[in-house]
């Protein structure tokens, strides 16, 4: 991506360093592929990750740490993405006559309690609705690469869109709704929702990531290669496949890779917010 000249974004609490206290509740390290499945998992992960990180002593804590050269950089892109979201969603509510609140990007490192609980940073970025922030350690891009062979800026990007496309959803009302209709759903039947969530997220990524090069001629050769590779490896089949060595369809909660790479290239190619319907379709043609 050409992101030279472009501004970083100062809504972001860069909480690096700190080790908050654990409590219970909603980067990845050697348990990757269970941290990308957790991440997967939609909603609130914290709900089964909550006691894999416990912190010691009751009360956050500063400690002093200096990121590497590395870490600043990814941190720097973070912030440049951020800040692509802030001005392309400005413009798209801007054009329904609403008002876009950008949510908060939170940096941190190894664990962060959020609005929604507990979060360790095998719980792999996540969207809180309850502080309306979108949380990552940054370690989880290298974990990517080295773990997945998920790499590039943007299928770095890839991954913060997606997680800005829930704040959206939270915005238009669509994930209250959905979460109000999963309520007393069986298991399989509340996952089928939330596919339908997360695909409208991968949806409103694509349609960020179309404006963004409109507006900024941001694409450069290989990138939608980058995002459309990324979006292949982040599907639940194949996820379990590579954890258990099979899959279990009923289980699948964040969509599988064709239909990840299918919305994600949707939103690429029509940037038009009011072509990701993923609730009308039947679940099959999804």
């Amino acid at each position: 991506m050409k992101l030279d000249g472009r501004r970083v974004s100062s809504n972001v609490d860069d909480r690096r360093g700190r080790r908050g206290a654990k409590v219970g509740g909603f980067g990845i390290g050697g348990l990757i592929i269970i941290g990308l499945i957790t991440w997967l998992m939609g909603g609130n992960p914290l709900e089964v990750i909550g006691d894999q990180a416990a912190v010691s002593g009751n009360a956050s804590q500063q400690t002093e740490y200096v990121p590497d050269a590395q870490e600043e950089e990814l941190a720097t892109f973070s912030k440049q993405i951020l800040a692509g979201t802030e001005d392309i969603w400005s413009d798209i509510f801007r054009e329904m006559g609403r008002t876009y609140q950008p949510p908060k990007l939170v940096l941190f490192t190894d664990a962060v309690q959020s609005g929604c609980g507990y979060a360790s940073a095998q719980t792999g970025p996540f969207y809180c609705s309850g502080d309306q922030c979108v949380y990552i350690d940054l370690s989880f891009f290298r974990d990517m690469k080295n773990q997945l062979g998920a790499d590039g800026d943007f299928a770095y990007a890839y991954v913060i869109a997606h997680e800005v496309g829930h704040h959206v959803q939270y915005l238009l009302g669509t994930l209250s709704e959905a979460h109000n209709q999963m309520r007393g759903l069986s298991e399989s039947k509340s996952n089928k929702i939330q596919v339908r969530l997360e695909l409208q997220a991968d949806f409103y990524a694509g349609v960020w990531a179309y404006n963004d090069n409109k507006r900024f001629r941001s694409l450069e050769d290989g990138d939608i290669a980058e995002g459309m590779n990324v979006a292949s490896k982040i599907g639940d089949d194949y996820l379990q496949k590579k954890a258990r060595g099979y899959s279990v369809p009923d289980s699948f909660n964040h969509g599988t890779s064709a239909q990840r790479m299918r919305w994600l290239k949707k939103g690429l190619s029509t940037g038009n917010i009011n072509d990701g319907d993923t609730f009308s379709p039947r679940y099959s043609d999804l």
